[in-house]
């Protein structure tokens, strides 16, 4: 049983290595493409690098990449042409901007307001459960016309 699981353990992981027609002739573009491989989300797995993934879409990805490279893009280039035409969800460490700040900042700034809401209820004082002089009357009055 211990075999068989080793011999497809070691199948699965020949079938997930690259296929060698898809690399790039120049191991310089080809090393360059990998490392952007680990830093472009599969849109199908979406916790996975394109570089882990084995979707058809993650495939396509890495072969827009390596085009990419082959066309003499910059990473930078490749990387705006990415989020371009598929977002910035694209990339697994997005770029800085207001909108993400708010974003990641919204959760902790409505607990951070739960606490202070809770905080300032916990200590406002609690109105008194017994009747006022004025208030024990009045309920004496009621009182006396409901058994009349």
């Amino acid at each position: 049983m211990r075999k068989l699981l080793a011999i497809l353990a070691a199948v699965f992981c020949i079938a997930a290595a690259s296929d060698p027609a898809e690399r790039l002739a120049d191991p310089a573009q080809e090393a360059r493409a990998r490392a952007l491989f680990s830093e472009v989300r599969c849109l199908v797995c979406q916790n996975e690098s394109i570089d882990d993934s084995q979707a058809e879409l993650a495939s396509d990805l890495r072969r827009l990449v390596r085009d990419q490279i082959k066309a003499g893009k910059s990473d930078d280039q490749v990387k705006a042409y990415l989020t371009d035409r598929y977002g910035e969800f694209v990339l697994l460490k997005p770029s800085f901007s207001w909108g993400n700040a708010a974003l990641w900042g919204a959760p902790f700034l409505v607990v951070g307001l739960g606490v202070w809401l809770l905080a300032r209820n916990l200590r406002a004082p609690r109105p008194s459960s017994e009747l006022s002089e004025e208030e024990a009357a009045r309920l004496a009055d009621l009182a006396d016309d409901d058994q009349t």
